[in-house]
């Protein structure tokens, strides 16, 4: 007895499920039955490839299936009909559609079916033909019969190779046995050669086997030079052959181009504007058009001629030689110098004409040329500006390609330096000249004018607005009214900065600029910068907390009149800090270059600019140090790799200081030194100047008396290199001269404090150069000496009984200290050990800086005494100022490393008990002491630890009652202090990716850890919800929480919300989010562009650029642009030079963390809410989430 076949009931039935839910095709038919011609109707469901037909409907178990795989479906007649029956009926039956299922097998009988509507039918006929798989049987039919084929050609190359391979054989055979044969019948040849001697007819055999051998030989040949082209076709030489040769044609193409622009140029604008100039109604002038179009022409001929060159050379192609073309034009390109220093103002001129209706309706006319193609003539004329640095990148990629061994290699060299040294020259003339044309600009703009901007040698830096705080007094801050409207209505300032002076105007209602009556224009010579103004006692809050911190002062001492405070406000942070940055440096700089000045103009005519950029160890490369192409804040070259000793040479070097140098180097430091080097290189320059600092750096400080440096510098006991050095310094020079009056020169400190200043009145007859009685003698007549000093030390003045002496000189001033009192030649005595300044000797260092000559009877002695005076006053000027710096901004490493505190208060103290000390001096090292000395209780910022300890005896809240707002406030505040709390010196060497990364880095593993709790914690309470309503408000309320985090600009507290809601367990929960709202999804795309980490975060990059502290960023986005610096260069190169700008871009990305580190948030701290978002007892691991939410939401089966 046969078995019947066992199937999975179970399956089956599933599937059949499925069938009625998802169904390919569903419906009702009229199947035939198999005992009699009677209809059936079925519901019939089609899934997959098994059709399910049902009782009705609704019934749940189906009454059988069949599987279609393999079968055919065609349309079927309709039966007849058998019987009267009728007429409608019969109709009826007539309109059905009939089809037929065939299962293409015996045994099985064809399915008959029908239906209402013939759609309908076909609808079910090209299902079921789907559900049959036909056409995949078909192309697996046709795929097969393919590979048969395949393998059939395969069998047969196989076949027609083996025959191939025993043909060449044979061949190889026949040629041996016919070179033998042809052998042997030589030989014989030659022995029948005198009786054959008459027979001239050759065998035809061996003119068969002459001809094989000839086209044997001929085709080894040809493949031997084939093997050879094709082998240096792939050489690196051929290589770099073809891509010099492309440079070339790329050359000649941009040639043409830029003469035919040229002939626009000329022919389209230049000769119809002077033809028109000699109209009877000119629209332009003949010297406008030559202003506007200088050197045009000349510049045309000239590469007409240079282009007929090139086309000629590429006509002689291959043999490219060019460095001849390049000889012949370099001699020429020098009016290209006047074409690019005329440039701006060409383009001033034509600005100007274009205000004629005429000329700029003749210039629109010349401008809709087809052959212009819409350009205009201010294109036209910039095409030349380019086309020096676009001979050069030419020369550059030409070198790159060319062989160092090819016939031209050096005259390209030759030409691409010699264009290099001419593009270095217009360069500095177009700044220069753009420099004084921006000058004479802005000084067009002031109603008043401005004699300071007619100085050459006045550098603009920057301009922009500002907001005044009304009146200062004493100090202190007024009582104003701190609305920003009223602010920006009284108070905003149109300010320009220069190298020496600060203008502040008002701007009219029609544009105008007017300077402020009192303090608009500010010497910076006599001001002091005040980046942070501390608080006062009327004002405990100080005016950092009232503006933000956005305020500065300018602290302005002017010799003849009472000292005043400016008190200036920027728009943002970033505004603030690169005005505080630019003034500061141009203080400091001109501060030095006034002393260098004095220097200088006492013996030769080099100014300070010049000594700058004549010093060659100073911008240029040398073994120790190399620059790059960039220019800093001082116009110097960056650096780019130096040892160790050259950095530190650098930050004491007393000519110039750049800040970007300074922060780079006190934010690096550690990685190439430590802080007890850098201490101690301080401390050798302010003991001993003469000693520590590199003959190199004080070569340019004298000009003269070479032998008597160098005696001083080898006698290292000699009394000038002593720090015991009582003259008071003429620190700044601020002159004023006229032929008609008496002129006061006034020799200031650096803060032009009225202690410590040198003011001298002559007449003009005794400052005269032909003054012939000599001031060393006694005192000039009509001159009035007043000389106040710090207190000296007594002990080595009362050792000398001539100063006694000097004491009762009836022509000294009753408030001269001893040390600078006049001295009769008799009462001058051998003892060195003070090398005092005369009064002889101030009027000579004073005459010098106005302009005039030395006086005679100034020695040699006097004036290298004045010299070694002023370099100590500006070393320790130098020293105090790194300082000033380093305990101000950089005073973690004096928290976290107390021996190196001990050693800079005990160097202070130090400079404190110096008698020579000058009042600024004195008052900056307090300052400095003070600063350092403060005890860390006086920072009022709240820790995370202080929080935790307070929240410890709270009662805990629920999520349900705290608010949005809230929320987000406290995140906000825990994720500032967090982020405020890791050291600067954590982001260096990439310790959080060591083994001993929490050792190495706590706060930054603190940073990630907090990270982690807060999103823990976030997803964890939207997973403790078991209805689908709660986890979706609470989604809500969390992407609310997100959004007001936003606001506060944390964005480190959106990412911690958004990263939980994207994680699996939560992000998989469909139902859920199906409940969110449509607004709420916007908001949560929105939160996640913002802080996409697409394009290295481009969007939250640019977002934390226009916002203002405070706010916190997401750290992990600057920890990964400092590995990807650390990774991708070297802290040292192979020569042992630290790779400073590597340093550089460190120093860049930390100063963007400090900047938001430094401002904090005016939140008040809530214990309640902190207390709950502390709670590490509500945070569930990951793993649990994840089972959690498959509970929650199974998954659906496959």
């Amino acid at each position: 007895m046969q078995k019947s076949v066992r199937y999975n009931e179970g399956h089956a039935l599933y599937l059949a499920f499925l069938a009625r839910k998802e169904g390919t095709k569903r419906g009702f038919l009229s199947k035939k039955a198999a005992e009699a011609s009677r209809w059936h109707e079925k519901w019939f469901a089609l899934y997959q490839n098994v059709l399910f037909y049902f009782e009705g409907e609704q019934s749940g178990r189906p009454a059988g299936m069949y599987l279609l795989e393999g079968c055919s479906c065609e349309r079927a007649p309709a039966p007849p009909r058998m019987g009267a029956g009728p007429a409608g009926a019969r109709d009826a039956l007539d309109k059905q559609y009939y089809f037929t299922v065939l299962f293409g097998h015996e045994g099985q009988k064809p399915l008959e079916l029908r239906c209402e509507e013939e759609q309908d039918g076909k609808e079910w006929m090209e299902a079921i033909h789907q559900a049959s798989y036909a056409d995949i049987l078909i192309e697996r039919e046709v795929l097969t019969q393919k590979y048969i084929h395949l393998v059939q050609i395969v069998e047969t190359e196989k076949i027609a190779a083996n025959q191939l391979r025993h043909q060449l054989e044979d061949q190889d055979t026949e040629i041996e046995r016919l070179k033998s044969e042809i052998i042997a019948l030589n030989k014989t040849k030659e022995r029948m050669r005198p009786y054959q001697s008459n027979q001239e007819d050759e065998d035809p055999d061996i003119k068969k086997i002459k001809k094989v051998q000839s086209f044997m030989r001929g085709w080894l040949c040809r493949r031997k030079w084939k093997t050879i082209v094709q082998d240096y076709i792939c050489s690196p030489h051929a290589e770099s052959m073809r891509k010099r040769n492309q440079i070339v044609f790329t050359m000649v193409e941009a040639e043409s181009e830029y003469v035919h622009q040229l002939y626009i140029l000329v022919n389209g604008f230049l000769r119809p504007l002077r033809m028109a100039a000699s109209s009877k109604k000119p629209p332009i002038s003949h010297d406008d058009v030559s202003s506007i179009f200088l050197n045009s022409e000349t510049i045309m001929f000239l590469h007409e001629i240079f282009h007929q060159g090139l086309k000629a050379r590429i006509a002689n192609w291959p043999t490219l030689i060019l460095a001849d073309l390049f000889d012949i034009l370099l001699p020429m390109l020098n009016i290209y110098q006047e074409f690019v220093r005329n440039h701006q103002y060409s383009l001033q001129v034509l600005a100007n004409c274009k205000q004629n209706r005429d000329f700029d309706k003749l210039l629109k006319q010349y401008e809709a040329n087809p052959a212009c193609e819409g350009r205009m003539l201010e294109t036209f004329l910039t095409y030349p500006m380019f086309q020096i640095p676009r001979y050069i990148i030419t020369l550059h990629e030409l070198l790159a390609h060319t062989p160092h061994e090819h016939v031209e290699r050096k005259s390209l060299e030759f030409a691409k330096s010699k264009l290099e040294e001419l593009s270095r020259v217009m360069h500095d003339e177009v700044s220069d000249t753009e420099n004084i044309r921006k000058n004479l600009a802005i000084e067009r703009m002031i109603v008043e004018g401005c004699d300071i901007l007619l100085d050459t040698s006045q550098t603009f830096i920057r301009q922009g607005s500002l907001i005044q705080v009304p009146s200062v007094e004493r100090g202190k801050l007024s009582k104003v009214r701190l609305g920003s409207l009223s602010l920006k209505k009284e108070g905003e300032r149109q300010c320009f900065l220069f190298t020496k002076h600060f203008l502040i105007c008002t701007r009219s209602s029609g544009g105008k600029l007017h300077l402020l009556k009192a303090g608009g224009v500010l010497s910076l010579i006599e001001c002091t910068l005040i980046e942070e103004p501390d608080a006062s006692d009327d004002d405990p809050k100080g005016s950092g907390q009232v503006f933000g911190h956005l305020d500065f002062k300018i602290v302005v001492e002017p010799p003849d009149s009472a000292p005043f405070t400016v008190v200036l406000l920027a728009p943002s942070r970033q505004e603030k800090a690169a005005w505080t940055s630019d003034i500061s440096q141009c203080v400091d700089n001109i501060r030095c270059n006034g002393l260098m000045t004095i220097v200088f103009e006492e013996n030769s005519k080099v100014t300070v600019p010049h000594m700058i950029k004549s010093d060659a160890r100073l911008h240029k490369d040398d073994t120790d140090i190399c620059f790059s192409k960039t220019l800093n804040s001082c116009k110097v070259p960056q650096i780019r790799y130096a040892s160790v000793e050259r950095l530190l040479e650098r930050l004491t070097d007393l000519r110039f200081l750049s800040i970007d140098f300074l922060n780079t180097f006190l934010h690096t430091y550690r990685i190439f030194t430590t802080a007890a080097v850098v201490l101690a290189k301080l401390s050798d320059i302010y003991k001993r100047p003469f000693t520590s600092i590199p003959v190199r750096s004080l070569e340019l400080f004298f000009a003269t008396s070479q032998n008597n440096r160098g005696e001083h510098l080898v006698d290292g006991k000699s009394p000038r290199l002593c720090r015991k050095f009582s003259s008071p310094p003429p620190l700044a020079v601020s002159r004023t001269s006229s032929p008609v009056r008496a002129r006061k020169l006034s020799l200031t400190s650096p803060l032009n404090s009225k202690i410590g200043a040198l003011d001298l009145t002559t007449s003009s007859a005794s400052s005269s150069p032909t003054t012939t009685h000599s001031p060393a003698a006694s005192p000039p007549p009509h001159t009035a000496a007043v000389l106040e000093s710090a207190p000296v030390d007594r002990a080595g003045m009362e050792s000398s009984p001539a100063a006694d002496a000097a004491e009762l000189s009836p022509c000294r001033s009753p408030s001269t200290p001893r040390h600078l009192r006049y001295r009769q030649p008799g009462g001058q005595t051998a003892d060195n050990a003070h090398c005092s300044v005369s009064p002889a000797s101030a009027f000579a260092i004073a005459t010098a800086a106005a302009g005039h000559g030395s006086p005679p009877g100034f020695n040699n002695t006097e004036r290298t005494c004045d010299k070694e005076f002023i370099i100590r006053r500006t070393a320790t000027n130098r020293v105090l100022n790194v300082l000033r710096h380093w305990v101000s901004k950089h005073a973690q490493d004096f928290e976290l490393d107390n021996e190196l505190k001990m050693n800079v208060l005990n160097l202070l103290e130090e400079v404190l008990r110096d008698p020579d000390l000058l009042p600024q001096e004195r008052k900056a090292t307090a300052n400095i002491l003070r600063a350092l000395s403060q005890d860390d209780q006086d920072d009022i910022h709240l820790k995370l630890e202080d929080i935790i300890q307070m929240t410890d005896y709270l009662k805990a809240e629920c999520f349900e009652t705290l608010s949005a707002m809230e929320l987000a406030e406290q995140i906000t505040l825990l994720d500032h202090i967090v982020f405020r709390s890791i050291p600067y010196e954590e982001f260096l060497g990439q310790g959080w990716m060591k083994l001993d990364k929490n050792e190495r880095t706590p706060y930054i593993m603190k940073t990630s850890q907090h990270f982690n709790d807060m999103s823990n914690l976030v997803a964890s309470q939207i997973m403790n919800y078991a209805d689908v309503s709660s986890r979706a408000n609470a989604i809500e309320k969390w992407v609310a929480v997100a959004d007001i985090c936003r606001c506060l600009h944390n964005y480190n507290g959106v990412l911690e919300i958004t990263s939980a809601l994207n994680r699996s367990a939560i992000y998989r929960l469909k139902k859920t989010w199906a409940k969110v709202s449509k607004q709420t999804k916007a908001l949560m795309d929105k939160l996640q562009k913002t802080i996409s980490s697409e394009g290295r975060f481009k969007s939250l990059r640019e977002t934390l650029k226009n916002c203002n502290p405070p706010a916190v960023p997401y750290l992990g986005m600057y920890l990964t642009d400092l590995a990807f610096i650390e990774e991708g260069t070297p802290n040292f190169t192979e020569e042992g030079l630290v790779n400073f700008s590597k340093m550089r871009m460190i120093s860049h990305i930390i100063r963007e963390i400090r900047q938001f580190q430094q401002t904090s948030y005016r939140i008040d701290h809530q214990p309640k809410v902190t207390q709950y978002l502390l709670d590490k007892t509500l945070i569930i691991d990951e793993d649990t989430l994840y089972e959690l939410s498959l509970k929650i939401e199974p998954r659906l089966p496959a």
